[in-house]
């Protein structure tokens, strides 16, 4: 069964390939459709080839210029999270050679950066600044690289200086920056913990090919996705304590949903030191 499922989901993604990516190309090139509206509609095919169950707390924030900062576990994290909202990513140089998905992150106006390099730092926060003040809701995975999913790894703070310069070289006065977490927490309906997590987990040393049969095979992954708490700084705000806030934020929420705990179903007592953490940093 597993193979057939594997069969049947793979040819319908193929034709969404094949009906979307031409259509969104042309929408780049000539200005003229929904360019925004059509990688969210992909997202939501492959989430439903997946098998992906969502479950979103909170939304995201209406503030513009907004940036979110995120925890990253897996190639799909951009998959679920795409499928949500209208929202573009912010992805290591590599992405780009990648085949198909390559492409696919090119049509969706992801910008690429060179973590590696510090010298260009400057220079990748101003064209993330441009596209904040243009109003694109833009998503930073913090981490600087992909976790084993049980885990938040501590938040790379350079990055989080393009909300500052986006305050700096445009008409901006304030930057929202939006905490959001995203965590696996079930395959089948039954928890997933850490054994089973690496069925979704993406660390980086696995091939991505292997990664996407794997799902496509498996099917019925449920999802926690948490928008957290908004922080809007000005031209005064620290970059760093920015940063450990964020990650402070996404990680009790992370944590929450990986010890089964929502915060409406908590007790008072078991949630006020989680929702301190998520609200106050």
């Amino acid at each position: 069964m597993a193979w057939l499922r594997f069969a049947l989901t793979s040819t319908v993604f193929v034709l969404a390939i094949i009906l979307l990516v031409p259509a969104q190309f042309i929408f780049l090139k000539t200005g003229v459709g929904p360019s925004a509206g059509t990688p969210m509609l992909f997202h939501r095919i492959v989430c439903r080839l997946l098998g992906f169950r969502i479950h979103v707390h909170g939304d995201m924030a209406k503030g513009r210029p907004l940036l979110l900062a995120a925890n990253h576990t897996s190639w799909t994290d951009i998959v679920i999270l795409g499928s949500l909202r209208k929202m573009a990513f912010i992805a290591k140089a590599e992405v780009a050679k990648w085949p198909l998905f390559g492409m696919l992150a090119k049509l969706q106006r992801t910008v690429f950066i060179e973590r590696e390099k510090r010298g260009k730092t400057h220079h990748q926060a101003s064209e993330i600044a441009l596209r904040l003040a243009a109003g694109d809701a833009m998503v930073l995975f913090a981490e600087g690289t992909t976790s084993d999913g049980n885990r938040v790894l501590p938040f790379k703070t350079s990055l989080f200086g393009a909300a500052q310069v986006a305050i700096r070289d445009t008409d901006a006065e304030t930057v929202t920056v939006q905490p959001v977490a995203v965590a696996y927490t079930r395959i089948h309906g039954m928890p997933m913990g850490r054994t089973h997590r690496p069925i979704v987990a993406w660390p980086g040393d696995v091939a991505l090919g292997p990664s996407l049969i794997g799902l496509l095979k498996e099917g019925a992954v449920d999802v926690d996705v948490w928008f957290g708490e908004p922080v809007v700084i000005d031209a005064k705000s620290d970059r760093k304590a920015l940063a450990r806030t964020a990650e402070e934020r996404v990680r009790a929420m992370v944590h929450t949903s990986l010890m089964g705990r929502d915060f409406l179903d908590t007790s008072e007592s078991d949630a006020e030191p989680i929702l301190k953490a998520a609200k106050n940093g």
